[in-house]
């Protein structure tokens, strides 16, 4: 016997007595209601005092702001999808107050309104976090990730181009002055040398017109005069190029051309999974319990010098510095060490070789050749090779790195390594062996080898791992947040902004 289907009613035209409030169709706990509240608690004064008066009304920038938030949140970064969830998603026209600003206005608050604003909106996020005992900003974790740029990757300038063009235009000017001295050979006068070194654009073209005055009335070879005339064409203009292309690298070795504020890095998620260089931003975070706390925008590679910033733009914002720091081997520095142990902050920070040390004293596979593991005499400031032979000091020098911080080593040579049955292992220098001590980094290295193999040292580098690696990964792979919608650093830096505040309130609606 076959039972009756019963259909639930279903009439789209069924008229409501009262129609429903948008309120009564977002349910308690929704992420939507965590921004409305925690941006309806930011101060956005200085935001608001922004606005220029006249002309037309303006949509009010707390409602963008927690639209465009918001839309980060839920994994949409282009202008016009926002523009149509405001129309389509009941979310965002109950944020929104039924406002439905265009994908313009919406990209003109983004990336223009919001400069020079949105991180202190952020820190102030981060402090109602901390406020509630969620986060704490005396305990950070930091780490580094690339992200790609919205730039062309296959229209590129490379210092190391630049200069190899400048030396081609200097050597081929070279040339061409020899030549007018293999001609006035036989003349009691010759013409002033010109002045080859540290030349521009100027003095490219003042030397071109010293070499052709120089040949005037002369005969001479018709390559030359050809060789001339194009010099006299192109080269000033290309050495003014290379100006200008040097002006916006700085201490950069690359930049993209339709993001000049963008360095090529190699990327390790790839999707070729061979390391390609992409025009990118290096992007450094601080996190604590998996929230950010501060995050600043780098255009160098490497982690190791964006330390010192970046803790000096948490300390600026916050008022006050961390009490312990922990991060990888990326920011084991000399310069580092030194500027965290001047501010006395705890740091637990992995030098080079770090994990290499500890496995090879586990294996009993220590290099007896190290200079680390020679005998060093503090009394008569002499070390001792493998063989017992002295090494004595030769002398000390200074050297400084690209940030400009000053290193002192000091250079210890043996007597005689002629003949020594061990030198093969010991060295490959054609001479008697030299070593180089640095030993303030080495007392360094003992301070945080010391803080990373205790107790409290071991835990901080398991946290990291899951603390601020963790960050990246939801970024990365649940927000499918891998390459950014705007151009150059400023903008870049909103997004940015943007991006570490949807992880933070995401997070966070989990919570409640």
């Amino acid at each position: 016997m076959s039972r009756k289907v019963v259909f639930k009613t279903y009439n789209q035209y069924q008229l409501s007595l009262l129609p429903p409030r948008y309120d009564d169709l977002v349910p308690v706990n929704h992420p939507v209601r965590i921004v409305n509240t925690i941006i309806d608690h930011v101060d956005i004064s200085a935001l608001e005092k922004s606005y220029k008066g006249g002309g037309t009304s303006s949509y009010h920038p707390r409602m963008l702001l927690k639209v465009i938030i918001y839309a980060y949140l839920r994994n949409l970064y282009s202008s016009r999808k926002i523009e149509q969830a405001l129309h389509e998603n009941i979310h965002f026209m109950w944020l929104s107050g039924q406002s439905k600003p265009d994908h313009n206005t919406i990209n003109d608050f983004r990336g223009k309104r919001l400069q020079g604003h949105l991180k202190k909106i952020f820190h102030q996020v981060v402090l109602l976090l901390v406020e509630q005992g969620i986060i704490s900003l005396k305990d950070i974790y930091i780490d580094g990730t690339k992200i790609e740029s919205n730039a062309n990757r296959y229209t590129f300038v490379w210092g190391k181009s630049i200069k190899t063009s400048k030396e081609r235009i200097k050597k081929q000017l070279k040339a061409l002055w020899s030549y007018v001295e293999k001609v006035y050979k036989d003349e009691q006068h010759i013409p002033n040398t010109p002045d080859f070194e540290a030349i521009d654009a100027a003095k490219v073209e003042a030397t071109i017109n010293q070499i052709n005055n120089a040949l005037q009335g002369k005969e001479i070879d018709k390559k030359i005069k050809q060789k001339l005339n194009y010099a006299k064409k192109n080269w000033p203009t290309n050495m003014a190029k290379y100006q200008n292309q040097e002006a916006i690298l700085k201490e950069r070795n690359s930049y993209s051309k339709t993001d000049p504020d963008a360095t090529f890095m190699r990327m390790k998620d790839d999707h070729m999974q061979n390391g390609q260089l992409k025009p990118a931003y290096n992007i450094q975070a601080s996190t604590n319990n998996q929230y950010l706390t501060n995050y600043t925008l780098a255009q160098t590679t490497a982690d190791t010098t964006t330390l010192k910033d970046h803790l000096n733009n948490h300390i600026e914002n916050y008022n006050e510095k961390p009490e312990t720091l922990t991060a990888d081997a990326g920011y084991g520095s000399e310069e580092n060490y030194t500027d965290l142990e001047d501010k006395n902050i705890t740091a637990f920070v992995k030098y080079n070789y770090f994990h290499k040390e500890q496995q090879d004293k586990k294996k009993g596979k220590m290099n007896p050749f190290h200079p680390d593991q020679l005998h060093y005499n503090k009394e008569t400031d002499t070390y001792f090779c493998p063989m017992g032979q002295t090494m004595t000091n030769i002398g000390s020098y200074k050297k400084k790195t690209t940030n400009g911080f000053e290193q002192e080593l000091h250079r210890y040579q043996a007597q005689n390594c002629k003949g020594c049955p061990l030198r093969t292992r010991c060295h490959k220098s054609k001479t008697n062996r030299i070593i180089e001590r640095n030993y303030n980094l080495i007392r360094l290295k003992s301070q945080a080898k010391t803080l990373l193999t205790s107790e409290q040292g071991v835990a901080k580098r398991k946290q990291r791992c899951w603390d601020v690696e963790a960050v990246f990964g939801n970024i990365k792979q649940n927000m499918n947040f891998k390459r950014f919608m705007l151009r150059g650093i400023d903008k870049v830096n909103i997004e940015i902004g943007l991006i570490a505040m949807a992880h933070n309130l995401k997070k966070y609606s989990l919570t409640i």
